[in-house]
């Protein structure tokens, strides 16, 4: 009899928790959706949006967070997923409005996150740019790649740019301009491509003879971290298991020029990248920033986006000859919300939720998101290991500060769609 008080008494607390948590939700909620929202903290250093990849409203409720920061003077830099050159040719959009340019930035940009080398994130581009036309000059966004090399393309056509003209007679960049201009080249830094055979020859021609290129460097600080970002895909055959050490490092250097710590960024990376506290052993980005002091805890703020009724582009389908023929897209598996595979309490933001993109805010004073529960961030699985282990006994406030539950999104469809 007492053993039965005993679960009956647990059952009854959980209850009584998990309606303590609904209720709390209840009035820490924000439809995204509102041309009045407006979000609640203006105060940090960086604000980061990650979600599963691969969903058109993902894409949405990003614009609708930045025009608030942006409409509020907040944040002053924006960093996709993506390395120090594509960004340059991303300002270069905002610019000139290009469209040709940024289809191409958005494949090349995409050969990290195949999902988002989508129609949707084109147009969110695009949508960026108006937003970022409406702004006063003072308050433009710049855009800033921390990210390890995507491809070499866009490193190969920026440094033709920062080089003068005259050196293009040199060997090594004459063999830079031909690769460019022929556009076919394999541009991969995760083997020993053709592009990576060049860019190396010319990285050794400058080490060995710098007095003939310095003069003629119009930005030797952007040439200079060019080749240290290079150097690191030289150096490693599989450099990209030291990403999350060289996102961390490119962006304490470019910190320092462009003024971090007094200007707020809006950062736009996978889930991951986000956490606010260690998966196990292995920290984030955002996580090295606070156990190195860059920041306070509470100034790095991380907004992560969940799924419900929705789908995502899953895979793009190549023939032998590797041109594109199709896509398919997933709505179980991938997003985070189907009865094998789906977040620990999910079900309370979809119980809550006021509108297909709602945020809610789960780092107040006295939430229930910091009672050692890792709502949110488990990840509940029937037949493959999950997470569990790694953020046992972990808060959810640990790992993140908001919520948006994004409901009934299409999944993307992949650029070669477009005409």
């Amino acid at each position: 009899m007492k053993k039965v008080f005993v679960i009956l008494l647990a059952f009854i607390s959980l209850q009584t928790y998990g309606q303590g948590k609904i209720a709390y939700l209840e009035n820490n909620r924000f439809d995204v959706n509102d041309s009045r929202f407006d979000f609640p903290q203006k105060d940090f250093n960086i604000i980061g949006f990650g979600a599963y990849h691969g969903s058109a409203k993902t894409e949405q409720a990003e614009i609708a967070l930045l025009k608030s920061l942006t409409d509020s003077g907040t944040v002053k830099y924006y960093l996709p997923e993506t390395d120090f050159s594509i960004a340059h040719y991303f300002n270069q959009y905002l610019k000139t409005g290009d469209t040709l340019l940024i289809k191409d930035l958005v494949i090349h940009y995409g050969v990290r996150v195949p999902q988002e080398q989508s129609v949707e994130t084109y147009e969110k581009w695009k949508t960026f740019k108006l937003l970022n036309d409406s702004l006063s000059t003072e308050d433009k966004l710049t855009v800033v790649g921390i990210d390890l090399m995507v491809t070499y393309k866009y490193t190969a056509k920026h440094l033709l740019e920062i080089l003068d003209g005259k050196h293009y007679e040199r060997e090594s960049v004459q063999k830079i301009v031909t690769m460019v201009q022929l556009d076919t080249t394999d541009f991969s830094p995760y083997y020993d491509s053709y592009s990576k055979d060049v860019l190396k020859q010319f990285v050794k021609d400058y080490s060995q003879n710098p007095t003939t290129f310095n003069n003629s460097i119009s930005d030797i600080f952007a040439f200079e971290h060019i080749l240290t970002n290079l150097k690191r895909t030289f150096d490693a055959d599989d450099f990209s298991t030291k990403r999350e050490e060289i996102i961390y490092e490119n962006y304490v250097h470019l910190g320092i020029s462009l003024g971090f710590d007094l200007k707020p960024q809006f950062l736009r990376f996978g889930f991951f990248h986000l956490e606010k506290q260690r998966e196990g052993n292995n920290a984030s980005f955002f996580t090295r920033l606070i156990e190195n002091q860059i920041y306070p805890r509470d100034k790095v703020i991380t907004v992560i986006g969940y799924l419900t009724e929705s789908r995502v582009l899953w895979d793009l389908v190549y023939d032998e000859a590797g041109n594109y023929e199709s896509f398919t897209t997933e709505g179980g598996f991938g997003i985070g919300d189907y009865d094998k595979e789906y977040f620990l309490g999910i079900d309370k933001l979809k119980q809550t939720k006021i509108s297909e993109s709602t945020l809610f805010r789960l780092n107040m004073k006295n939430t229930p998101y910091s009672d050692g529960i890792p709502e949110l961030m488990e990840i509940v699985m029937e037949n493959d290991k999950s997470n569990s282990e790694k953020v046992k006994g972990k808060s959810t406030t640990e790992f993140l500060d908001y919520a948006v539950l994004i409901s009934n999104s299409a999944a993307n469809t992949p650029i070669q769609e477009m005409n």
